[in-house]
């Protein structure tokens, strides 16, 4: 299992990654912000003719449904936004945790590298 894990992650081109999540972690923030800013306009109430004739109850009632709708609209794509900035600054701490133990595992092939000349060298003396 942990071999299928090793190809997946030699797989993923990880220079790309760590390229585009500052663009991708910005772009969330914006849209968060864009909109917690945004508040809705009330669209001008158009009445024709024919659709002021019409039964003014019912009227009320689709009214009031469409309303209802829109709000959960509205609300589903602010969990969405806030959802999509969660994910984005995952992936970015994601990219600089990769990062920091890409950094750490060459740093311990160096001294395993050392560790292994210095026994070799011992071994040799002996």
């Amino acid at each position: 299992m942990a071999i299928g894990w090793l190809t997946a992650l030699k797989v993923i081109p990880w220079g790309d990654v760590i390229e585009h999540a500052p663009k991708v972690l910005k772009g969330a923030r914006s849209l968060l912000e864009r909109q917690r800013q945004h508040e809705p306009a009330a669209p001008e109430p158009v009445a024709t003719p024919s659709v002021a004739a019409a039964d003014p109850q019912a009227l009320q009632a689709q009214l009031k449904v469409m309303e209802h709708m829109l709000a959960g609209t509205q609300a589903d794509l602010a969990q969405l936004t806030e959802t999509v900035t969660e994910l984005a600054e995952q992936n970015a701490r994601l990219v600089e945790t990769v990062e920091r133990l890409r950094w750490r595992s060459r740093w311990l092939g160096v001294a395993l590298l050392g560790l292994a000349a210095g026994l070799a060298w011992l071994a040799r003396a002996a």
